[in-house]
């Protein structure tokens, strides 16, 4: 037992930001181990966007190794806290959801999720179910239990009432609403960002209030994007989507700086914590090269969202794109707009927007005048020029070293 004991709390604490209370962790592991019981352990996901990126699933992780010791996973779809929207990091009131759209986004969530849960060890649950049939008279006696001043010791809220910036009361419920969950499935655990801190230690007090034991909270560090310096996101362009394909998740991976190889390895793979140990020292102490540990951290990630076989052809592309200075077998086709085309020409800008290469055209001139652009392997960088479609067709335009589209003209 107290072997077992040993690597389910390694387990349980690897990679982790804060766990309120440890030794509390302990002694509910130990009782498990004994008592042959399965912990609960919960996890929350407001379905606010319709995907997620690798940032999103550092606490899915976790809660798959949860599932992987034996203990029982419970994901609740915060399809009504969705409504009020978390205000965790937030200076502004949310914009509001219709259900329609928080039900599509729900839908995407649960597929993207199940890449990285085990599908049969996981019990999904949505808010709705208890929060719902909750009367007036219900609501009133949960917001009794908590003062504003409580309200108030949350850093985000503190910051805008100090800035003469409104909060709305609505605002308020949500930790409450959140700690209700606790309450409903009386949780044993809950994970959740560093922003969720304040959450989860709501649904601590609000189980003592209900007479139940109060659960552990484990915060989990928040993910650097590929650019090794600011959080992953999608409106700062450094993330990796759950849902991109194998090929643009291992050449992502792969451009990830050194210095957050390891941290990759802590928040995003399941392996143990001796091993992420021993590639820490090969390369800190070895001098062994980043890179032939980067390469398997990226096939791991694709692994994990896919399959084994797509790890090693995302492998077997990247090199020949890298190494071999290849173009790969299979590129994306794109038509070029019908709109764009005068005169049987097509300027190069609106090529590369048409393409998918570019977001805008200011964002295609910028790229042309970085040498970011080739044209069957050659490179442009004339912002100006004029491509006749009859001398491109068929041919591929390049951005950058992994992105490719075979121009077909109709």
């Amino acid at each position: 037992m107290e072997k077992d004991l040993r690597k389910q709390i390694d387990t349980a604490c690897q990679g982790t930001e804060d766990i309120l209370i440890r030794d509390e962790l302990e002694d509910i592991l130990a009782k498990s181990i004994s008592e042959n019981k399965p912990l609960k352990v919960k996890l929350g996901l407001d379905p606010t966007a319709p995907d997620i990126h690798l940032g999103h699933t550092v606490v899915l992780n976790k809660l798959r190794q949860f599932q992987d010791m034996g203990h029982k996973a419970i994901l609740i779809i915060g399809d009504y806290t969705a409504r009020i929207g978390d205000p965790s990091g937030r200076s502004t009131l949310r914009p509001k959801l219709n259900p329609e759209v928080i039900d599509n986004n729900a839908k995407t969530y649960m597929k993207q999720a199940f890449k990285i849960l085990d599908t049969d060890k996981t019990e999904v649950v949505k808010n709705s179910k208890w929060l719902k049939p909750l009367k007036l008279e219900d609501i009133l006696n949960l917001t009794s239990r908590f003062t504003v001043a409580r309200m108030l010791e949350r850093d985000d809220f503190k910051k805008r009432f100090h800035g003469n910036v409104s909060i709305v009361i609505m605002e308020f419920l949500y930790p409450i609403m959140q700690a209700y969950d606790s309450v409903a499935i009386n949780a044993d655990i809950e994970l959740g960002g560093t922003d969720q801190r304040f959450n989860l230690l709501v649904g601590r007090e609000l189980q003592k209030e209900f007479g139940q034991k109060p659960q552990i909270a484990i915060t989990m560090p928040i993910l650097v994007g590929t650019d090794g310096v600011e959080k992953m996101s999608k409106s700062l362009g450094n993330y990796i989507g759950v849902a991109e394909s194998p090929d643009e998740i291992f050449g992502k991976v792969m451009s990830i700086p050194d210095s957050i190889i390891i941290d990759y390895y802590r928040l995003l793979t399941r392996i143990g914590k001796f091993e992420i140990d021993k590639i820490e020292k090969n390369i800190k102490e070895k001098g062994e090269n980043p890179v032939i540990a980067k390469r398997n951290l990226a096939k791991l990630i694709v692994q994990y969202l896919h399959d084994w076989r797509k790890a090693i052809s995302a492998e077997k592309k990247f090199d020949s794109i890298f190494k071999e200075k290849k173009i790969p077998d299979e590129v994306e086709e794109c038509i070029p707009s019908q709109g764009d085309i005068k005169d049987g020409k097509i300027r190069l800008v609106n090529l590369l927007v048409s393409s998918g290469l570019a977001e805008s055209n200011s964002k295609a001139r910028q790229l042309i005048t970085q040498g970011a652009i080739k044209l069957s392997g050659l490179k442009i960088e004339d912002p100006n020029l004029e491509l006749k479609l009859k001398d491109i067709s068929g041919k591929v335009i390049q951005k950058g070293k992994r992105f490719f589209r075979k121009i077909i003209s109709t």
